[in-house]
């Protein structure tokens, strides 16, 4: 099927196939995608000034991520509905501005108690961007053809998941946390300006009853009984429960542990986005060779070795070399590039007029897995690297089960369309 014909099946016309074109959409994707790692990474070398100025304990400090995240879950079982209601360009622009208010609240807030709300409120803005990206990929093309966008779209997340902590470290050192914060604030307004002076709206037909409670409902069980997208929304959960583990504790491994400065630190973070940009490129390669499962099945064996090699570290007598934790951090990087872009498209895949509440619930799953990462690391970082090994070896088993199990069981698409 031709794009153009899938663009007229479902109501696109030529007009608003041809305003959004691939490199647009990919840079939209990039940059809505994006807000994720800019607002986490960057903030990350900062996490140990941040607890030494406000004298937080390391409980409230890890709430300012997981708190974050949990908003981020939660909220998109309300951003979904609405943008399949009202469409995906005003939630974008309403969403982005108040991401923009609450990254300068976050930046000049008095205590941890206002950090945190703040975070919250980041949070949840942050979600609508996320929910109407994916969305809008499986509004313009079909499945197959999403996930390379999707994927195109990832390499530019991951270059701004390469520059975040880098530049990061920087401002830790010459401004503390607070001007990390204030950054971020800086790109969310850009990402603002972006989308109201290029993209245009994607969404071909609104729904009426989107917001409707039994619709809504409905439509949920519909999504959730759906085995494909369960495979592929508890993939990506998984996955980011791994990279989850290593954004919130590694700053405190790293700097605190391993001796590392901020600004080191950062080009550790760095180097790990590297190898999920170069993941991505190897996902649109195998995609090609083998497809959707088989570049997942293929993925998994790397996840597995980063979260057993850093199992190993952490369990080595002088506790693990700061080039083997590194390296293990690189290999469940790079499988973490293979996941995510199949993950994402995957979920949403079956539902192209129930975009936005696939996207709102897969979401949703991931954030609340990670919250549950946040919490357990608060209290299980002890000043060793044993919590960050055992902890990544943990998610890097259960996706490689998922990868080898469920998603080949119920996870191509093309053959869940034939078989019904």
């Amino acid at each position: 099927m031709t794009g153009s014909t899938a663009h007229r099946e479902r109501g696109i016309t030529g007009a608003q196939a041809a305003a959004v074109a691939p490199h647009t959409a990919a840079l939209a994707l990039a940059l809505l995608l994006g807000l994720q790692p800019v607002i986490t990474d960057l903030y990350l070398p900062a996490l140990p000034l941040l607890a030494r100025d406000l004298a937080a304990p390391m409980s409230a400090v890890q709430l300012t991520m997981s708190a974050l995240i949990l908003a981020f879950g939660l909220s998109q079982l309300v951003w979904g509905p609405l943008s399949d209601r009202f469409g995906r360009r005003p939630i974008l622009l309403g969403s982005l501005g108040l991401l923009v208010l609450a990254s300068i609240g976050a930046s000049t807030a008095p205590d941890i108690g206002w950090l945190i709300a703040w975070r919250v409120a980041q949070g949840a803005s942050m979600a609508a961007a996320v929910v109407c990206a994916r969305a809008m990929v499986r509004d313009l093309y079909e499945p197959h053809q999403g996930v390379r966008v999707m994927s195109l779209g990832l390499s530019g997340l991951g270059g701004l998941a390469i520059a975040a902590p880098l530049l990061g470290g920087l401002l830790a050192m010459a401004g503390g946390w607070r001007a990390s914060l204030a950054a971020v604030a800086s790109f969310a307004l850009i990402v603002l300006l972006y989308v109201w002076r290029v993209l245009p709206e994607t969404l071909a037909t609104r729904n009426p009853r989107a917001l409707h409670g039994p619709t809504l409902v409905r439509n949920a069980r519909q999504v959730l009984a759906h085995p494909g997208f369960r495979a592929w929304a508890t993939l990506t959960a998984a996955t980011y429960g791994g990279l989850f583990t290593i954004l919130a504790g590694s700053s405190f491994v790293y700097m605190a542990v391993l001796g590392l400065t901020p600004a080191q630190y950062g080009l550790v973070m760095a180097s790990g986005s590297l190898a999920f940009v170069v993941g991505t490129f190897f996902c649109r390669r195998w995609l090609l060779r083998l497809g959707l499962t088989g570049a997942v099945r293929r993925g998994a064996c790397f996840s597995l070795a980063g979260g057993l090699g850093m199992l190993a570290c952490s369990l080595a007598p002088s506790g693990g070399s700061l080039a083997f934790v590194v390296a293990s951090h690189w290999l469940f990087f790079f499988g973490h590039g293979i996941h995510q872009p199949c993950g994402q498209a995957g979920a949403v895949g079956p539902f192209p007029q129930m975009a936005g509440m696939a996207a709102a619930l897969a979401g949703c799953l991931l954030a609340l897995t990670a919250f549950v990462v946040g919490l357990w690391l608060g209290q299980a970082l002890d000043g060793t690297l044993r919590p960050l090994g055992m902890g990544l070896a943990f998610w890097a088993a259960v996706i490689a089960t998922i990868a080898w199990t469920t998603v080949q069981r119920h996870g191509d698409m093309r053959r869940a369309e034939l078989a019904k």
